[in-house]
């Protein structure tokens, strides 16, 4: 019971959220991608704006349509813990692993947000339970279903690489995983993931490995720096500390008593490898967009063994292990509202502008509308409808799009931000780049400009920049947004048929100067 009014509460707090809460920046992406159908894309595989579309083609356009599908798939994951924890603990323990599920931040809110890691967290549960049941019972249909969950986390992002491993891990380490190499289901499952791949094969095959470019290169210094030996406190704030203390231990402990077989073995190897690589990994690896979220599907089986553990600590009259489940039940359950409440803040018109006065307001999540009411306001004046819409990056060129519905194309200028975040080659692939807009010479044009995108040192050169690729701008409003760190410039030009070579006007010389005022950089979350 228990269970279900922290699930019932929970659904409804993320759904009234997915219903006010803006939409973040890859989320418009994801969207503009959906509007683009296609096996895979620059950025990410195809499934999220599969998802997405399907999203909106049962229930219209909106925020809500938008994150529907991941609203279901995010509200499965605590159960799929729970149905996974029954396999090997009763009814009491698995409903106790399904409540700290939902009780730890990164879980009980996932599904808010129309973003990769929610089809990819779900797969993972889902194939964890399936190589359960066919470690045990060796069943046909069990190593077909993780074949096919496995396949669908490629369809997710390419960080089903990581599962992989933990999964060869539990193959290679445990006496129980060795002796499946020999079980022809096993070859049957890995062939069924392998076919997840082909989408992604066949996509950077024909684009000169772009995406995969970009997620294993492009976006990685492969350097070691010594800041990402923060991570564990980063993940101890994002699980709350307690129990990310008690999953610790879960790993450390099962790790130990893997020889012992089932459930120690496959939940420990998988949730302790995974999370050991995901350190690992870091500590080269990009560290400059948002990643506490990368290691989620590593934390789903140490909580589905974790109440086997306490209940033995509490068998063996361990007081401190008492107070340590309790506190961190605590612990997470206010971790969890603060986040929901955060959200909520941000999504409520007073509330939002409270967080703005604090500059505390979610940054990807701010100034759409009221960049979105300009344009359209700007637009209204167009009394031939000729105007072409351009945005200065790929955020506020997806925002606005989506505000628009598609209804008219939005462009987007070669702002150092999209190849960054690996949208550049898909921009080209929609000839909604700079290179498509220079067709349309002779036009005028609406630029929006988010000057406060770049960071400070990037800022002025690509602002003085915009009057060498559109030649003079005359600046019809300005907008300043989230307590002043966040600025959208509208201007009109004459699309060129070319960048030309002239110096910067008096106008572009200004914005660049007052859009050096300090303003919060930028991160995405892939």
């Amino acid at each position: 019971m228990a269970f279900w009014i922290a699930f019932g509460l929970l659904a409804a707090a993320k759904l009234w959220l997915a219903a006010n809460l803006p939409l973040f920046v890859d989320e418009a992406f994801y969207w503009q991608e959906s509007r683009h159908l296609a096996w895979s894309y620059s950025d990410v595989p195809g499934l999220t704006a599969w998802l997405i579309a399907a999203g909106e083609g049962l229930f219209g356009h909106s925020t809500l349509a938008v994150r529907a599908p991941f609203l279901v798939l995010g509200a499965l994951v605590p159960l799929l813990v729970v149905g996974l924890a029954a396999r090997f603990a009763d009814a009491s323990a698995a409903w106790q692993a399904g409540l700290w599920t939902l009780g730890m931040p990164l879980a009980g809110t996932l599904g808010v947000l129309a973003l990769p890691d929610v089809p990819l967290v779900f797969a993972s549960a889902a194939a964890l339970m399936a190589l359960e049941r066919a470690a045990r019972d060796d069943r046909l249909r069990d190593w077909c279903a993780l074949g096919l969950a496995l396949a669908i986390t490629w369809l997710a992002h390419y960080r089903a690489a990581m599962l992989m491993l933990a999964g060869l891990a539990f193959l290679v380490a445990s006496p129980r995983g060795r002796r499946l190499w020999s079980r022809p289901g096993l070859w049957i499952a890995l062939a069924l993931a392998a076919s997840g791949l082909l989408p992604l094969l066949a996509f950077n095959l024909a684009h000169d490995w772009t995406a995969l470019g970009f997620q294993m290169i492009e976006r990685h210094p492969w350097s070691f720096h010594a800041d990402a030996l923060w991570q564990p406190f980063e993940q101890a704030v994002v699980v709350t500390p307690l129990l990310y203390a008690l999953l610790l231990v879960v790993a450390w402990v099962g790790m130990r008593r893997a020889r012992d077989g089932a459930p120690w073995d496959l939940m420990a190897t998988v949730g302790g490898t995974s999370l050991l690589a995901w350190f690992v990994f870091g500590l080269f690896a990009d560290a400059e967009r948002f990643r506490v979220h990368w290691p989620l599907a590593a934390y789903l089986p140490l909580l589905a063994v974790l109440p086997l553990l306490l209940r033995e600590q509490a068998r063996a009259r361990h007081a401190a292990w008492r107070v340590a489940s309790l506190l961190a039940a605590v612990g997470a359950a206010l971790g969890t509202a603060i986040v929901l409440l955060y959200l909520g803040a941000a999504a409520a018109p007073g509330g939002s502008a409270w967080l703005a006065g604090h500059k505390a307001y979610p940054s990807h999540f701010a100034g759409w509308r009221e960049a979105t009411a300009a344009a359209r306001g700007l637009l209204a004046r167009d009394v031939d409808s000729r105007m072409v819409l351009v945005a200065d990056n790929f955020m506020l060129a997806a925002e606005l799009d989506f505000a628009f519905d598609g209804a008219r194309p939005v462009y987007t200028l070669d702002s150092p931000l999209n190849a960054k975040h690996g949208r550049r080659s898909q921009l080209s692939l929609w000839q909604r780049d700079e290179s498509a807009l220079r067709a349309l010479a002779g036009r005028r044009a609406l630029v929006a400009i988010d000057e406060t995108a770049l960071r400070e040192r990037e800022r002025q050169p690509w602002l003085e920049d915009l009057c060498r690729r559109l030649g003079p701008l005359q600046v019809l409003q300005r907008i300043e947004l989230d307590g002043g760190r966040k600025r959208i410039a509208f201007a009109t030009a004459i699309v060129p048929a070319h960048a030309g070579g002239a110096p910067c006007s008096v106008v572009g010389q200004r914005m660049a100067e007052e859009a050096q005022r300090p303003a919060q950089d930028s991160a995405g979350m892939r």
